[in-house]
């Protein structure tokens, strides 16, 4: 009989999973995949889709698992192939066009109140158009500059920013809009 160690570090068990061990391979799944799912779910509204995103992102995992170089974090690594293919699924479904406007304008906005629910933000992020939510993602969520957005979607910089512009604009009417019904005034 093998005994398997359960609580090995996340470097032995990518060596194993690099030699096509699947109790490793599932060990790297079942850690990410609760993370992953929500990542893939900013981007793609509909559930099975996201699911179907993910599990394609994660066969790339495991089949560039030996491009890990562990420079940084692992699951940074697999976040970041989630990202580009949640990217590629939403031009090749939906062909997303960005409208190339140089104009925007750089606003301040206050925290969302912390009495909406996680459920109510992502609904709203949801209710985006494509553009607009798949730029505003990738700015205000995951962390990405105007520059690297520009050359990960091949837009301008400026159609960025301006994308980004016009969702902080559209969520702030809609958070706007459920102040006033939650009050009463609307």
């Amino acid at each position: 009989m093998k005994v398997i160690n359960l609580h090995q570090d996340e470097q032995t068990t990518i060596r194993m999973a690099i030699e096509q061990n699947r109790f490793a391979q599932q060990q790297i799944y079942a850690k990410f995949s609760p993370k992953m799912l929500s990542v893939c779910r900013q981007y793609i509204k509909d559930l099975q889709q996201a699911e179907d995103v993910m599990l394609t992102s994660f066969m790339k995992v495991f089949t560039n698992l030996k491009k890990f170089e562990h420079k940084g974090s692992f699951e940074g690594w697999i976040r970041r192939i989630m990202i580009n293919e949640c990217v590629s699924f939403i031009r090749v479904q939906k062909q997303v066009k960005f409208i190339e406007e140089e104009t925007f304008f750089e606003e301040r906005h206050n925290d969302i109140e912390s009495k909406f629910s996680v459920d109510d933000i992502q609904f709203l992020i949801d209710g985006l158009p494509d553009g607009y939510r798949m730029i505003f993602n990738l700015y205000a969520i995951e962390g990405y500059k105007h520059q690297e957005i520009a050359v990960m979607l091949g837009i301008n910089e400026g159609t960025s920013k301006s994308q980004l512009s016009h969702a902080r604009k559209l969520l702030q009417e809609q958070i706007t809009k459920l102040k006033n019904y939650d009050s009463g005034t609307e």
